[in-house]
């Protein structure tokens, strides 16, 4: 699983400063070693195998440390970035941070693939048996879906319609049915419009039996996965679907950034209110109420997206790469604690 840590260990001579030992000390030192590291064995055991005190033994595991006796070597697959990632988690006060190695060729595409294929085994972590897993439309919680290879026994619910209903059987409607097939568990999609002409369009929508049934389920969401754009063309799902006056409109008002439907600034305040009236998405403060709610998104032209959206309380944990992290350790002023799950509005 990418979120442990393996350690291997090595009982050598090691050098000048080993061999002030004596060697019947060298061994003792090398067997207790061995058993604490290697085998598990607790101090105690230890102490009572050797006939000893166990704070002999504390003595004796410390002298082989500090005299290169035991060396430690904390290893994670070469594509974990383990440093960033708790420099990020403390910096935006986050549950997890998982960052990922960018690609090695330059690339301005967001999102790369690989971010849903290591969002998809955390998700196998975080999930338990019983959840109700949440999944909004993006390309990054698609790929997700498709990277899902375990997931215990769950409900899986769509959080917003979906970016063309002529898409849908290979979008966030095919990604709910990806995850409830592979957990076993019940399946409920939205077959619908992410964006509607107006208000008294969606308001009818929401009220159809298919989709009332999966928003009744919005208050069960344990865990959920969402997608972060930037206010740009091919970045953002809701850029792209709206109109040019209306970009501007919403770029006037300090647009940075959208996740499932909702716009905020760079402050992470939300804008544009009335355009969530004439989605079908889940509302912002039912997502702030979800325990867990993972924001997959990486990539330079995201970065700034993803800092706004993390300050909005909205977002416990993040999925994202080397680019969009090293923005994001130096963005602006220190952001409230993502756990507070705190309204920037308020």
């Amino acid at each position: 699983m990418y979120s442990s840590e393996e350690s291997a260990v090595s009982a050598t001579s090691a050098g000048r400063a080993a061999m002030r030992m004596g060697p019947a000390e060298l061994v003792q030192a090398a067997a207790m070693a061995r058993r604490f590291y290697l085998e598990g064995k607790s101090k105690i055991q230890i102490a009572e195998e050797f006939g000893v005190s166990r704070f002999k033994v504390a003595r004796v595991l410390e002298t082989a440390l500090d005299r290169d006796l035991v060396r430690i070597e904390i290893r994670v697959p070469a594509e974990l970035d383990a440093e960033r990632s708790d420099a990020l988690r403390a910096r935006y006060g986050l549950r997890h941070a998982v960052v990922v190695e960018s690609p090695a060729e330059a690339d301005d595409s967001p999102d790369p693939e690989n971010l849903g294929e290591v969002a998809a085994d955390l998700l196998g972590e975080l999930v338990h048996e019983g959840d109700v897993l949440g999944l909004a439309w993006g390309r990054s919680t698609i790929h997700m879906a498709t990277a899902l290879h375990t997931l215990p026994p769950c409900t899986v619910v769509q959080l917003t319609g979906v970016y063309d209903a002529g898409t849908a059987e290979r979008g966030s409607v095919e990604a709910v049915r990806r995850a409830a097939q592979v957990s076993g568990g019940e399946a409920h999609p939205i077959y619908a419009p992410m964006l509607l002409p107006d208000p008294a369009t969606a308001a009818a929508l929401r009220s159809q039996t298919g989709i009332s049934r999966a928003f009744d389920y919005f208050d069960k969401v344990t865990v959920a996965a969402v997608s972060i754009g930037s206010w740009e063309p091919g970045v953002s799902t809701v850029h792209d679907m709206l109109g040019e006056e209306e970009r501007r409109h919403y770029a006037s008002l300090g647009v940075a950034a959208e996740m499932s439907a909702h716009l905020f600034d760079a402050r992470g305040r939300r804008v544009g209110r009335d355009l969530g009236e004439r989605c079908i998405t889940v509302e912002p403060e039912r997502l702030r109420r979800i325990p867990e709610v993972v924001a997959i998104a990486g990539g330079h032209r995201k970065a700034a997206a993803i800092d706004a959206v993390l300050r909005s309380g909205l977002v416990t944990s993040l999925v994202t790469d080397t680019a969009a992290a090293d923005y994001l350790l130096t963005a602006g002023e220190q952001p409230r604690p993502a756990l507070d799950r705190a309204d920037p509005d308020d």
